[in-house]
């Protein structure tokens, strides 16, 4: 056995250096076809971060009317836990509400407006943004409301944005997948045609197809190891220089599990690619 990995060792890192410039054309089709997969997946996690951002800052808002009653403004806030759809709530004062108001009303205006005369209302964060519709359909007709706010409009383009996002940044990255293993498979047999001779040799003086197969195998394992290691390089770079901002950040955890899905499907690509392309020179 230990004389079988040494042959193994031997032979795989012989072949990559007797076929160098295959090597490195394998190398670099790994490297920058996962680079490109690794880029559409951190995207997608931007797209997805962001979402998880606006759904926690998608204001909805329940004015009440400034007679409203105790028993009213108390009925609401029931019924306001009660909502499953409704994240959170915090109630504002009179006080509270005038003043936000000052911050936003002229000074001319301001002068006819009296803390009696604001309403109280219901600050609510929907557990998702297109649930403040359902909120502001709810609660607009009920006693003691006077109006129910939410950004409808803004609401509903957003949520057809962030679809669109996630669809095509999860599409991209599985055809960019699909396209790198194509790749990825036809450099590997290609380096491994030109020295399908040494394959018959081996085959007809007694060798065992997993005896030919492993230093094949070790080879796509290595070449995919190298190409990875450069496409993550890559991903860090791209987070790094071209950081993304606000909400679409992402940390430093999420960018190392996008690298860790790299490096195995760099691996998994090269190692199984040069097993696929061996298994057609085994028949002699």
């Amino acid at each position: 056995m230990r004389v079988y990995f040494s042959y193994a060792f031997k032979e795989t890192f012989s072949n990559l250096w007797r076929n160098r410039m295959m090597t490195v054309a394998a190398v670099l089709t790994v490297a920058v076809s996962l680079s490109l997969v690794g880029g559409s997946l951190l995207l997608k996690q931007s797209a997805a971060q962001a979402t998880a951002s606006w759904e926690q800052s998608t204001p909805v808002r329940v004015w009440m009317q400034p007679t409203a009653t105790p028993g009213e403004i108390s009925a609401v806030r029931s019924q306001l836990a009660q909502l499953p759809i409704v994240k959170s709530c915090v109630f504002t004062t009179k006080q509270q509400d005038f003043k936000e108001a000052r911050l936003v009303i002229s000074v001319s205006d301001l002068q006819f407006l009296t803390v009696a005369d604001m309403p109280t209302s219901f600050r609510c964060t929907p557990t998702v943004p297109l649930d403040a519709l359902t909120v502001e359909t709810t609660f607009q007709h009920q006693p003691g409301v006077y109006r129910v706010t939410a950004p409808d409009q803004q609401i509903r383009a957003m949520a057809h944005t962030i679809r669109i996002l996630q669809v095509v940044f999860l599409a991209l990255a599985a055809v960019l997948l699909l396209s790198a293993s194509v790749l990825i498979l036809n450099t590997i047999r290609m380096a491994i045609f030109t020295r399908r001779r040494e394959v018959s040799v081996m085959k007809l003086v007694g060798a065992t197809n997993w005896f030919i197969r492993v230093p094949y195998i070790t080879e796509g394992f290595v070449q995919g190891l190298l190409g990875s290691g450069v496409a993550m390089l890559a991903v860090w770079a791209f987070h790094t220089w071209y950081p993304l901002h606000n909400e679409f950040a992402l940390d430093t955890a999420k960018v190392w599990g996008t690298n860790v899905v790299v490096l195995v499907a760099g691996v998994g690509i090269g190692s199984v690619g040069s097993a696929i392309a061996i298994r057609r020179f085994l028949d002699v």
